[in-house]
């Protein structure tokens, strides 16, 4: 192992929403959106946002687009608000001039998801790739973004720990994208604690703070129903397991529609809208949704109680 120190690096306890990226009518960033984005997030409770990732469409976006969307989000961010940039790409220098760009401009943090090509399969061949980026931001906690099921990438994450203690020293922890909760609690454990495991499955909040005791999480759905989340937290704080439960199933319901819907880069984004925020469509390849798809799931909203607890939109000029 190598004798660089590790920094001791603030660990996040609350939640951090994965905005979409809104886009006008031809397809260009709408960045004027971004306060009313940012209040709406504040009123339920959420304490920053990881931009330009999977719900960002950051890999639909060019460099400048994504330098702009992190400056917008920096800019309008009121003082203690977590902007964690993600920076991946499939070449690491262009992930280094963003994590460049990140640092400058004063965000929080930085992340990135594993290049999409080649496909890592080596537990060295990914401490590499993130010990590059994070050297490029070494004021900036930096977390690797866990997410298989986009980048095919489904290394073991407790080695990568391992291997990645003392080498890197912005390491922060995981942005944990996957499935198993054992290796969510094995990785939360592990040297007592060390690295932040920030939680990213919406529709295992619960368990996840009941077994894996984790502190901070980052959500997709956050975007509409950050209340219900937080009610969620609050409940288990509180040790109302049943009304955690409750709530977590009603995460469940939604997400449940959400799904059919083509997900929530696609189906979600336009629940915002359905909101009062209307961040535009998505980019191709993205099959956005016909007006009856966009009607048929309103009504399937409303049939899960939805609208009863949704975000609500606050207006900033």
């Amino acid at each position: 192992m190598s004798s660089v120190v590790t920094r001791d690096i603030e660990k996040i306890d609350g939640m951090i929403n994965a905005p979409f990226t809104a886009f006008d009518a031809s397809g260009e960033l709408n960045l004027d959106v971004v306060p009313s984005y940012i209040a709406t997030l504040q009123a339920c409770g959420v304490i920053g946002v990881f931009v330009n990732g999977s719900s960002g469409e950051g890999h639909l976006l060019s460099d400048e687009e994504r330098m702009r969307s992190a400056e917008k989000w920096v800019e309008a961010s009121p003082q203690g608000f977590k902007v964690i940039v993600h920076v991946g790409t499939n070449s690491v220098k262009v992930s280094k001039k963003l994590a460049e760009h990140a640092q400058a401009i004063g965000a929080w943090g930085i992340g990135s998801m594993a290049p999409t090509f080649p496909k890592i399969g080596r537990i060295e061949e990914l401490v590499q790739y993130c010990e590059e980026i994070a050297s490029a931001a070494p004021d900036l906690p930096f977390y690797f973004y866990h997410i298989p099921a986009f980048t095919g990438v489904n290394l073991p994450m407790l080695p990568f720990l391992k291997a990645v203690d003392g080498r890197i020293p912005n390491f922060a922890g995981i942005k944990y994208t996957f499935e198993s909760l054992y290796e969510f609690t094995q990785c939360r454990r592990y040297a007592d604690g060390k690295f932040d495991m920030l939680h990213g499955q919406d529709e295992t909040l619960l368990p996840s703070l009941a077994l894996g005791g984790a502190l901070g999480c980052i959500g997709g759905t956050f975007n509409y129903a950050g209340n219900l989340y937080m009610g969620i937290r609050a409940a288990y704080r509180d040790n109302n397991i049943e009304e955690a439960r409750r709530l977590q199933f009603k995460s469940m319901d939604l997400i449940d529609v959400i799904c059919k819907y083509r997900g929530n880069i696609v189906g979600g984004k336009q629940v915002m809208k359905l909101m009062g925020l209307d961040l535009g469509q998505n980019r191709t390849p993205f099959q956005n949704l016909s007006e009856p798809e966009l009607l048929s799931l309103k009504a399937d909203l409303d049939a899960v109680g939805f609208f009863d607890y949704q975000n609500q939109v606050i207006a900033v000029s």
